[in-house]
């Protein structure tokens, strides 16, 4: 996976009518963000709880390709089109790679059900994206390194911690580090769902741990089938 760079995520409309991609729901109150620790025992201090609805009515602006930066720094700055994200289906998961569980199960998970629909000759290709909520350790490289690991399609992102924690804001995800031990390490309790965005950037539809790979690739393949373009 090339280590490209990414526009930031950032809430509210464009200033400079760029035409990035803005994520939004159709109606509201449609979303709902689960919150479930991703955590090893006796480490972190992050535990299990129980899943909560909120409203997803912000927006989130992405454009670009590969694992890359929500923000690149001035000179690496790409010049990325509202088309590589917009026109294109998107199932998006925010975790980070120190994770020594969850994080891999839904990324196998959310893997394996891309794979599935790419099966299927009558759907469009479905972007899978990953968003790091712990830019202290996930840099680019790290992150180009974890996502070879999944799906070849899967885009790695992150950034500076603001800009990290705008892209959470605007998906109601929520995101707590642990105590560091020792070695320096820690847990990142967070939100786990996996989010589906439409061509059109609507948020569409969420999926938690209860949901396995068949229910999301149906899900997801009704979506596709049913969606009538704004």
């Amino acid at each position: 996976m090339l280590a490209l760079t990414q526009r930031r995520f950032r809430s509210g409309p464009d200033p400079a009518g760029s035409g990035r991609l803005k994520l939004r729901t159709r109606g509201a109150g449609h979303a709902a963000a689960g919150r479930r620790g991703d955590s090893a025992p006796g480490v972190g201090g992050a535990g299990e709880a129980a899943e909560a609805a909120a409203a997803a009515g912000g927006a989130a602006e992405a454009g670009g390709a590969g694992s890359g930066e929500l923000h690149p720094p001035g000179p690496q700055r790409a010049a990325p089109h509202q088309a590589d994200f917009l026109g294109r289906w998107v199932l998006l998961y925010f975790g980070f790679t120190h994770c020594p569980d969850i994080c891999p199960d839904e990324l196998d998970k959310l893997s394996a059900v891309v794979s599935e629909l790419d099966r299927d000759a009558s759907l469009p290709p479905v972007l899978p994206v990953f968003i790091t909520v712990d830019p202290e350790r996930d840099d680019v490289p790290a992150l180009a390194r974890y996502v070879k690991d999944f799906h070849p399609r899967l885009i790695g992102l992150t950034g500076t911690p603001e800009e990290v924690k705008e892209a959470g804001r605007d998906y109601r995800v929520y995101a707590s580090a642990g105590p560091k031990d020792e070695d320096g390490d820690y847990i990142v309790d967070h939100t786990i769902l996996i989010y589906l965005v439409s061509p059109d950037g609507l948020f569409l539809d969420y999926y938690n741990r209860m949901k396995n790979q068949n229910q999301i690739t149906e899900s997801v393949r009704n979506h596709i089938q049913n969606y009538v373009r704004l």
